[in-house]
């Protein structure tokens, strides 16, 4: 299990932070720091997310840790400002870590990317999400980085976990292609997050185009 360090930078991931000292229930920002973890998390109960993502409705605190804690990993508060407020069980040292190398590998890759956004709907519906999907996989192979928005309306506002539930999807759909670059933060209604392709990944994929190009010129002379 992970012992957290409050006064470290923020680790890329879902992560809300935010309020005021009134008390009142609103997200201002999103992983702007760590989260709290373990020991740390004070709420009387939270609705638990299972480390493999399933929903497992709502516990007491006390009971979410133990959970946690048979598994050997961290419960960690992925949004607070939620009612009730969003855990979910996770090795979070080895989370930090994996994205940390991703992100240096993003970095590297960095000239000459134009950015392209796709807008979701927290609500959005299997269909959609998959064209939606399929439209943000052609840019990251055409090298591109993508901005993922959620747009929140009304009463939507009061569920930031549901738009994290599509950011966490969507990045587990392309972890073998994409790499989140910018944690998710809110700016006003909407939700953002930045991904931006693994070179590794356009590398294999550089790789299979020019592998394509010389069985393709060898015919031609095998033809000729």
């Amino acid at each position: 299990m992970t012992h957290a360090n409050p006064q470290l930078p923020g680790a890329a991931g879902f992560f809300v932070r935010g309020g005021n000292a009134a008390g009142e229930r609103k997200v201002s920002a999103i992983a702007a720091q760590e989260p709290r973890l373990n020991d740390q998390i004070t709420v009387r109960e939270c609705r638990l997310i299972n480390y493999d993502g399933t929903q497992m409705g709502i516990f007491p605190l006390a009971q979410a840790k133990r959970i946690a804690a048979d598994e050997d990993l961290d419960l960690v508060e992925i949004a607070p400002m939620a009612d009730p407020p969003v855990c979910r069980i996770m090795d979070y040292g080895k989370f930090k870590y994996d994205q940390a190398i991703k992100a240096k590998q993003a970095r590297k890759n960095q000239s000459k990317i134009e950015t392209k956004e796709m807008k979701f709907r927290p609500k959005i519906d299997v269909g959609d999400y998959t064209t939606k999907k399929k439209h943000v996989l052609r840019f990251l192979e055409a090298g591109n980085k993508v901005k993922i928005t959620i747009m929140f309306r009304g009463r939507e506002m009061a569920h930031p976990e549901q738009g994290l539930t599509i950011l966490e999807r969507l990045a587990d759909d392309l972890k073998d292609v994409a790499v989140i670059e910018s944690q998710p933060k809110m700016e006003g209604r909407n939700m953002h997050m930045l991904i931006a392709p693994l070179p590794s990944a356009m590398a294999a994929k550089k790789k299979k185009k020019n592998d394509g190009k010389k069985e393709a010129e060898g015919k031609d002379t095998d033809n000729a």
